[in-house]
This record gives C-alpha cells, structure tokens and sequence, in this order.
C-alpha cells in the first residue's frame, strides 16, 4: 500500500499538542504569506506599546496647565497629532494583516477540501464499508470550515498577543519597575485559570465535532431514505431518533462553549486587581515623591494594564478558538492518513488493445476480514465473447465475484486473469476500462439527459441516438421538454424502470470490450423487461459478459451459467443441462415458477 501523505489514525485523548502540530506543518505551504501578516501584526503591536508613552507626555502638558501655569498648546498639538498617527497606522496593519490571514485561511481550506476530494478517490471501497456517508461529509464541510475559522482568529491573535506581553512588560519595566512588579501578581492566576478550563473543556470541544458527524449522517439517512420512513409511517420513530443526537450535540456544544466562555470575564476580573495594585502603589509612590513617578505615568500604567491583560485574555480566546481547531484537524488529518490503494502509477497498460475477453478464476479467496470469508475456494474459465451468468441465493457472493473482477477489492489469495494476464499487474484505471457496467442501483446526476448517458466520455449526437435506441428509452425522451438537454435536478422525477434505461444506455456508449450486469433488468416491467433483453443480446454479441440475475428466465441463453452457493460454485453448465442434473440450479429455477 502506498504510505499515506499525512500520518493519522485513531483520535485518542490528549492529542491536543499533536493536532496542532499536525496543522501547523500543513500551513508550511503558506508560510510567506503568514510571516508578511505577521509582520505587520508586530508592527501594530509595537505601535500599541509605544502610543502610552506619548500618552504620558500629553497628560503631562496638562497636569503643568492644572498646577496653574499655562498649558503649551503648541505642545499639546504635537504630541496629539502623533498619537492620532501611531493609531492610524496602528488599525492599517491590523486591517493588513487580517486581510492576509483570512486570504491564507480560505486558501488553506480549499487546499484541504481538494485532497480530502483526491483522497475519496484513493481509499479501498473497505473505507465505505465502515463509515457513513455523513461522517465524511462533515469532515469536508464543517471540519475544514472549522479549522479554517479557528487559524483566521488563533495565528495572529497568538503573535500579537504575545509581542504584545513581551513589548509590554518591557516597556513597564523601563517606566517604572516598582508599577511593574505589581501588575505581575496577576500572571500565575491567569495561568492557573487557562490550564484548568481547557483540561475540561477540550474533550467537549472533541465530542461536538464527532457528535455534529453523526447529526450530519442522521440527516443524510434522512433525507434519502424518506419514501422508506413515509411508506412505513416512521417519521415519528425518525424524529425521535433525530432528536436524542441533536440533544447530544446540544449538551456537548452548550458544554464546550460555557467551560471556554468562563475564560474572558475571569481574566478581566482577575485584571481588576492589576488595576487596583497599579493604583495603590501609584500613589504611594507619587505622594513619597518618587523621582520619574508623575500623574502621567500613572495614567500610562493604566494604559499598560489594559494592553498587559488584553493578550492574556487573547491568549485565552485563542486558546478556546485552537481547541476547535485541534479536534476537527484530528478528524481531517485522522481520514488524510487513511490507508491508500496501491500507487500503480509505475504500472504500464497491458491490454491496450485488441482484448479477447477470456477471463479465468484461479483458487481465488476473499474475506471482507479474517473472521469474514466469503469466498473460500472459487476456479472458472471464461472463454472470449462468452455470455457468463452467476447466479445463487442472496449472500452467495455473486455481486462480490464481480467486485473482484473491477479489483474494487483485492484477493487474499489466488488470482484473477484477462488473456492470460493477472489483474494485479494492469493498472486499476486499465481494467475499469474494460468494463462496461450497468448495476442495480441506478444513479444519475444533475444535469442534461444527454450528459447523464454520456457521463465521462466522448460521444456524437449519431452515438447517443443510437444507444437510446437500442436502450429502448428514446420514446422517453422525446416526451421531455427539451429532449435530450432535458435538465434533471435530482432524478427523483423519474421513475426506476426509466432510470435503469438510462443507465444502461451510458453503458453502450462506453463500448467496453466486456460487460458486467448485476441485476440489470430488477426494476423494469415486464414488457420493458423484453425491450431491454433484446438490447442486451445485441450489447453482449462479441463481448464477454458477466450477468448476476435473481430472474433465471432472463438467462436461459447464457453460454454459462456459474450456481454459487456459501461463496464455492456448486454447479456450473448450460441452462438445459442444468435443469437435466435436477440440482441446486433446478431447484432455484423451479422455485421462480412454483405458483404457475
């Protein structure tokens, strides 16, 4: 298997540090654009420090008018003007550096989006198999819109807010050292009350993320499935069951919120000590007259705590914002680190043209795990052009069969050949090349009624015309407004049989020098049952084809007919001959017709 990109697995308690980690190396990419940001974000802090100290000096201009002389207005004029200035280009680098920042972050959330869209492609079909649709679709939507959200705050706000302490300390010290001891009373407080909400509101902010996936799985079951709920009047059941998860997440996001929101008002009401220490030892300075001790300084002070306590209460709101972040990039980068499908990029095409169509089973065995084997022991040989139908009770492993055949699931042992050649050296995309596929399941996207049956190839309008004929859906159709660029938003407006038309007409255009039909004709009546059997006869002439049907009567012209029963084939023979043994097949197709 190819090493995935990112190292993920499992989240487990504690992996605040690695997840953001893990995040941090992701923005590497960025790391120009966000070192300009913070640049700028250094520049409006430093700014900040210093706009105080002109603020002293215009206080002490007007502190010299209060004890009676004049006040130099002249004075008064410059040191307002700078201070209007450094506020200025104080809110032009913030505004510059959030612009970057929120530039970076969309920029890094398209990133994430693409190779969560790239990796969908490369997971094993296993992957599928034990998550729900839902769950990964919240990892692409609300995840990567989370982290996003968080890095716009979290990164500057942390930089600034720190450059902001550091700036600030320093500037204090060098005003008066005595003030600034006594602002520091506040830090272990303030310390002690971060680490102790985020050790409990981090595993809330983990289980919003993973509560909001199910939510969003429920939704998505939902909505698909509400011709089942109404039929079966569950919507009751439906709605109650809806309503415990949003309960669920309700308490987990009421949790997360409340523990981090505790963080703001109790670092302000911590601050206000700060306030009060400056105050006090302010005044005992002033009234001991203290050289370098003014009314001017005093009110700078009170400047500095502010800007002392502001990072720290940003710190904290940032420490809130990054806890988010580190529970949905745990989600994200946990999928990202999935295990890929084998890099077959080395891999030259073996069969690029002139495909017989001869097709052999040797011993192969597979399980979807080890305590799961569905396939034992399976051997059979297809010669070219041959109409091959499988057929067993449900759960026999017929459909399984043909997963194999795609190499939509790797044997455990064993082997799979076309013309001689294992499977195992084509490349993937190669042997889906050779295969045209009509399923059960029909699907259809939105768009035109042509780019449904065209899908991914390329195709005149003589082409289309052609396979809606020999489809038997060109009277459809013609009945549409707009015929062929008739829009389809959904699907839902047409029926099954007419579906399953259109899908089998997508498989002629894809012309594929063999065929896979697994239940083909399930949803059609029985007159377009007989429509679609003619066109299948034509389809399948000169190619070999694969057919799993429940209706034995559509196969009695099979060439092969392979009886599948607990994963071995237990029969395999002509239609005829198979009915003369009296066997297991006979007892199956005698069954279809027990009431006639």
């Amino acid at each position: 298997m190819r090493p995935a990109r990112y190292s993920g697995a499992k989240l487990k308690k504690g992996e605040f540090t690695k997840n953001i980690a893990k995040l941090a190396l992701f923005m590497k990419r960025y790391i120009w654009p966000i070192l300009i940001s913070l640049i700028f974000t250094i520049g409006a802090t430093v700014l900040s420090i210093f706009a105080p100290q002109i603020l002293s000096d215009l206080v002490d201009v007007i502190a010299v008018g209060i004890g009676g002389s004049l006040i130099d207005m002249t004075e008064l004029a410059r040191f307002a003007v700078i201070l209007i200035i450094f506020y200025v280009c104080n809110a032009l680098c913030t505004y510059v550096s959030s612009y970057i920042m929120t530039t970076v972050s969309q920029r890094m959330c398209r990133a994430l989006r693409s190779d969560i869209s790239q990796k969908i492609n490369r997971v094993p079909l296993k992957y599928f198999d034990s998550h729900a649709y839902g769950d990964t679709l919240s990892r692409v939507t609300n995840d990567v819109d989370t982290i996003g959200n968080s890095m716009q705050q979290a990164v500057s706000m942390v930089v600034q807010s720190v450059c902001m302490l550091v700036g600030v300390l320093i500037a204090m010290f060098v005003t008066c050292w005595q003030l600034a001891l006594s602002v520091l009373i506040i830090v272990p407080l303030m310390a002690i009350l971060l680490m102790v909400i985020m050790k409990f509101s981090q595993p809330q902010f983990r289980k919003q993320q993973d509560e909001l996936a199910v939510l969003n799985g429920k939704v998505e079951e939902n909505y698909s499935g509400q011709l089942v709920i109404k039929a079966f009047n569950a919507e009751g059941r439906t709605g109650e069951d809806f309503g415990k998860t949003n309960k669920r997440l309700k308490k987990s996001t009421f949790l997360s919120q409340a523990l981090s929101g505790i963080m703001q008002p109790a670092m302000s009401f911590i601050s206000y000590f700060a306030y009060a220490a400056v105050c006090v030892v302010a005044g005992i300075l002033i009234s001991r007259g203290s050289q370098g001790v003014t009314f001017g300084t005093l009110s700078a002070f009170l400047v500095y705590v502010n800007l002392f306590q502001s990072p720290l209460s940003q710190i904290a709101q940032a420490a809130n914002v990054l806890q988010s972040a580190a529970a949905a990039s745990g989600r994200v980068f946990a999928f990202l680190g999935e295990e890929e499908l084998e890099d077959e990029s080395g891999k030259e095409r073996k069969l690029t043209e002139g495909v017989r169509g001869e097709v052999e089973f040797r011993h192969v065995k597979f399980g979807y795990n080890d305590d799961r084997v569905i396939i034992p022991d399976f051997s059979a040989k297809v010669q070219p052009g041959w109409k091959v139908a499988i057929v067993g009770p449900t759960g026999a492993g017929k459909t399984t069969m043909v997963n194999l055949l795609m190499r939509f699931y790797e044997v455990n042992s064993g082997d799979i050949l076309i013309d001689g050649v294992s499977i195992k050296d084509i490349p993937r995309g190669e042997v889906h090349d050779l295969f045209g596929m009509v399923l059960q399941d029909t699907w259809m996207f939105e768009g035109t009624l042509r780019e449904n049956i065209v899908y991914s190839k390329q195709a005149t309008d003589e082409q289309v015309r052609a396979a809606c004929d020999a489809a038997g859906i060109t009277h459809y159709i013609s009945t549409q407004p707009g015929g062929l660029d008739h829009y389809v938003e959904s699907g839902d407006e047409i029926s099954g049989g007419q579906k399953q038309l259109i899908t089998i007409a997508r498989a002629m255009i894809e012309n594929a020098p063999m065929l896979i039909l697994d239940e083909a004709t399930s949803n059609v009546d029985t007159r377009t049952e007989e429509i679609i059997q003619t066109a299948m006869d034509n389809l399948t002439r000169g190619r070999t084809s694969f057919v799993i049907a429940h209706r034995l009567s559509t196969i009695k012209n099979a060439d092969l007919i392979l009886v599948m029963r607990d994963g071995n084939i237990v029969e395999q023979g002509r239609h005829e001959e198979l009915l003369e043994r009296d066997g297991f097949y006979a007892s199956l197709y005698n069954s279809q017709f027990a009431g006639e």
